[in-house]
């Protein structure tokens, strides 16, 4: 994790969301934020490999309509996922995970 970020106090975006969060079935074992304690949010577009510009910014568009209904994102994650069949998928979840 870049301290640019995490000093700025910025929320990530990407669409690398392995390299960030971790394997999708175990978010936060991995990654580069699993051992952060306190971000402003992470933000993964997820699509089918090869994922071109247009794609993007419609992913990261859906992102900012999740986010206008709820702008806080600190040590959160919100996947905005495409799937094979087209359908959009929209998760959020803590991460670090919170403790029971």
């Amino acid at each position: 994790m870049t301290p640019i970020i995490l000093d700025g106090d910025w929320t990530f975006v990407t669409k690398n969301s392995v390299d960030f969060r971790g394997p999708r079935d175990k978010p936060g074992t991995k990654g580069q934020y699993a051992d952060v304690a306190i971000h402003a949010g992470l933000v993964c577009l997820n699509g089918p490999p090869g994922m071109d510009l247009d794609m993007q910014i419609e992913l990261f568009e859906q992102a900012l309509i999740e986010l206008d209904a709820d702008p806080d994102l600190v040590n959160q994650v919100l996947e905005i996922t495409l799937d094979d069949d087209d359908d959009l998928h929209v998760l959020r979840y803590a991460l670090p995970a919170e403790e029971s």
